[in-house]
């Protein structure tokens, strides 16, 4: 099996947007955009990953979160058309899951945006065994041959200037269940959050960008022998080992989709792992976007300790 992954999009709609919509945290990330993130951060490089995706004719895609920029409806509509029109897969085929700037504010999660609006990709195999948190009921599962796709939300709505992720208890206790289940258990598990395991040394940049319960899903994983860890947040290509009490899992970071950077490991563009009949993991490479040219390349997801 083929999965591909990116993250990241950043899709930014403003048009018919109030002014009223910016007398809160939108506020701080309005003068961001104008001042930095518009100009690296490219609607172009999204739509020719979304083809390119399309086009490598994948089992299966997961997405992991900041599909908008300010949680605006406008945003989420235009990425549900991006996902519809320019990915093209049916939604068993696709696993979304949101990143902080999703619920970029308190009234985004209230209104419950990101769930209406990609209310098919949340469908489970397994929902029973899910968790009612605020945005909906996570984690997604997804059965697909001999890989169990896991979709969850470490997203939270935060103060300006605050980008940490949190899963919470009732979420991580309804991932126990999840994995202790027969179907799951004879299955590779694939975990897609958008806020990575690894967090910073630092505990104040923890709590002001990481994963604050981290250690708390390291207790659950503990168990597993092997799989991946899938997230975004960083806008870098990363691959790290991640040692659990029974084996081993690996922990890769997608780029920015929409970014244009220098560093040949930030610029736009997807990863692909490729599984055998038996869900071995046999192969992870990034396809990196060359905007000159509109193709791309193929290249490593470089090892980070």
């Amino acid at each position: 099996m083929r999965v591909a992954h990116f993250s990241d999009l950043h899709v930014l709609a403003l048009e018919g947007v109030s002014r009223s919509r910016f007398l809160n945290k939108r506020f701080t990330g309005l003068v961001n955009l104008r001042l930095k993130r518009e100009h690296k951060h490219r609607p172009g490089h999204v739509r020719a990953v979304a083809r390119e995706v399309a086009r490598a004719k994948v089992d299966h895609v997961v997405i992991t979160g900041d599909l908008t920029n300010l949680a605006l409806e406008q945003e989420f509509e235009a990425v549900k058309r991006l996902v519809e029109e320019d990915l093209g897969l049916d939604a068993e085929h696709v696993t979304i899951v949101p990143g902080n700037h999703d619920l970029y504010t308190r009234g985004s999660m209230r209104a419950q945006r990101f769930t209406r609006f990609f209310a098919p990709y949340l469908q489970s195999d397994l929902p029973d065994l899910a968790a009612d948190i605020a945005l909906g009921r996570f984690p997604i599962v997804k059965l697909r041959g001999p890989l169990a796709v896991i979709g969850m939300s470490s997203a939270v709505p935060r103060p300006p200037l605050v980008a940490s992720g949190e899963l919470g208890t009732k979420q991580l206790e309804a991932l126990a269940r999840i994995l202790a289940h027969d179907e799951v258990k004879r299955r590779t598990p694939i975990l897609a959050l958008h806020h990575p395991i690894h967090n910073p040394e630092s505990r104040v940049k923890t709590l002001v960008e990481g994963l604050v319960d981290a250690n708390d899903l390291e207790d659950v994983i503990g168990p597993l022998r092997s799989g991946l860890l899938l997230h975004g947040h960083l806008h870098n290509r990363m691959q790290r080992a991640f040692p659990t009490k029974a084996g081993n899992l690996l922990a890769v970071g997608a780029t920015s989709a929409s970014l244009h950077h220098e560093d040949e490991h930030r610029m736009a563009g997807f990863n692909l792992y490729e599984f055998d009949g038996a869900g071995d993991l046999v192969d992870v490479a990034a396809h990196v976007f060359d905007p000159g040219a509109g193709s791309f390349r193929i290249d490593r997801v470089p090892t980070w300790d």
